[in-house]
């Protein structure tokens, strides 16, 4: 159903999206915030979806669009669902071919990440695969980790977390890198590494830079603020 709601969002709002560059991410919100709360009670009908005509550098990350009439909707799907979506070497290899992929297609006009596994959005990074790594290994991996993400939020086009089930440490950090980050009840979003004295590297760097981040959630009678630095400005009704 969050899926939904996003597909509703951006097709609401393409028409108006005449350039494809993000001054024009006023206008993704504005219509976020003229959705009536029965949305519920009309049909809504979503285009097919095929895959890019790409070779995928991982099996982890599904890079797909929506076709027909709204055929610049990229979608980039995370499915590993025996480590709940957790970002390993593949995985963040597949995840820096999908944007580069993205930013390279003139006809992309809005992206979406999510995932394909039940009640997980992303659990951050894979720490078993972590162990078997040399200090210097790790740091690499850190390091791609950021600049990917920073690669993510500099995208010139509008992206959106359609987040289902658990955000976690990385996955929160992949999610806030995004411009908008919408939320089915289910969700769970937090920083399990802080409990172990671990300072998120690249979410903190962005805090000095943008201290607030916006969260919409589906569940109309959960108004709430998450911390200090992840505001819920809008709430909306489940479908």
């Amino acid at each position: 159903m969050t899926k939904m709601f996003a597909f509703l969002t951006v097709t609401k709002s393409f028409g108006h999206l005449s350039n494809k560059s993000k001054p024009y991410l006023s206008q993704l919100l504005f219509h976020l915030n003229s959705i009536p709360e029965n949305s519920n009670s009309r049909q809504w009908q979503f285009q097919s979806i095929r895959t890019l005509l790409l070779q995928s550098t991982s099996e982890s990350v599904k890079l797909q669009r929506l076709s027909d009439s709204d055929s610049g909707i990229i979608e980039v799907s995370l499915d590993r669902p025996n480590a709940k979506n957790s970002i390993g070497k593949d995985m963040l290899r597949g995840l820096q071919h999908s944007f580069e992929a993205v930013k390279r297609d003139s006809s992309a006009n809005i992206l979406m990440i999510c995932s394909s596994v039940p009640r997980v959005f992303c659990a951050g990074a894979d720490l078993k695969e972590r162990k078997t790594m040399s200090p210097s290994e790790v740091q690499a991996f850190v390091n791609t980790l950021r600049s990917t993400f920073s690669f993510l939020e500099a995208l010139h086009i509008p992206t959106i977390a359609v987040i289902e089930g658990a955000a976690l440490g990385g996955g929160l950090e992949m999610a806030l890198s995004c411009d908008i980050r919408i939320c089915g009840e289910d969700a769970v979003l937090g920083l399990p590494e802080t409990g172990l004295a671990i300072i998120p590297g690249y979410l903190m760097s962005q805090l000095k830079i943008c201290p607030i981040r916006f969260i919409y959630f589906l569940d109309f009678n959960l108004p709430q603020c998450c911390s200090r630095w992840i505001c819920l400005p809008s709430l909306f009704g489940n479908f």
